[in-house]
């Protein structure tokens, strides 16, 4: 049987070094994804509805910032290595050192934009409806930072002819399945999003978009989870179900849930 593979690109993790300074590309995906969000997200609130200012968007920045970084490291340290950093405590804020899960991240962007809402007085659906179209971008460069990375690479693939022999996978070829969900998550997402943002009788009723968010972002992880090798501390669940599955089965729950109420709200 012939194995076929593409070679890794190699490209290094860090961009530039001065020193013990470092910058890398997982940072520079975070940062530029969370700008390039706020970018976007002043673009949408200067249409109608137009419920919040462009200056507003900006002041958000901090606090969803927050949400990402703090949600995201206690959800990978909740969800994907409970026991570890139970018996290694200090290591908890030792992010540099990789760890953070989408769905934490989203948890505390969640109540960042409950708390913003309630302080500047607007209203908190139509705050997620602009963030959920401008999330998609972030995880497209995610995804590409993991790539590079050779982290969270895919499934073992003997017979696909664009796997991929990851230095830190072993010496068989895998599924590139970060680039699958840059694909899915990222640029699909922000597609469908922006397409649906465009039609007035949806932007114009809060929640809308946040539901098909949540159920947009679910499908992708969902399908994507099915090539992505699961975390070695955790591996499968029952009928092979990975933990990026279930998590996103319940976010997909919550968006059907989210999505009735806010039309319900009509």
């Amino acid at each position: 049987m012939t194995i076929l593979s593409l070679t890794f690109p190699n490209i290094d993790p860090t961009i530039v070094q001065f020193g013990p300074f470092a910058i890398r590309w997982y940072a520079v995906a975070y940062i530029v994804g969370l700008f390039g969000g706020i970018w976007y997200a002043r673009i949408l609130v200067k249409r109608t509805p137009a419920l919040m200012t462009p200056q507003q968007i900006d002041d958000f920045l901090v606090w969803a910032l927050a949400g990402i970084l703090i949600g995201g490291r206690l959800g990978y340290v909740l969800f994907y290595n409970p026991s570890y950093y139970f018996n290694n405590p200090s290591l908890v804020l030792m992010t540099w050192r990789g760890g953070m899960s989408f769905h934490g991240g989203l948890i505390g962007v969640i109540i960042s934009i409950i708390i913003f809402s309630r302080i500047k007085k607007i209203n908190r659906w139509y705050l997620a409806d602009n963030v959920g179209c401008a999330v998609p971008i972030g995880l497209f460069l995610g995804r590409i930072a993991n790539f590079i990375n050779g982290e969270l690479y895919g499934r073992v693939a003997t017979n696909v002819e664009w796997a991929i022999i990851f230095p830190k996978g072993g010496l068989l070829p895998r599924h590139p399945s970060q680039l699958y969900e840059a694909l899915l998550e990222g640029l699909l997402l922000f597609i469908v999003m922006h397409l649906l943002w465009r039609r007035k009788s949806i932007r114009s009723q809060p929640g809308l978009l946040t539901g098909y968010f949540c159920i947009g972002y679910s499908l992708a992880r969902i399908t994507s989870e099915f090539f992505r090798e699961p975390d070695s501390q955790i591996g499968f669940f029952y009928y092979n179900a990975t933990m990026g599955q279930i998590l996103s089965a319940l976010l997909l729950i919550f968006g059907f849930w989210v999505l009735f109420n806010a039309q319900k709200r009509k």
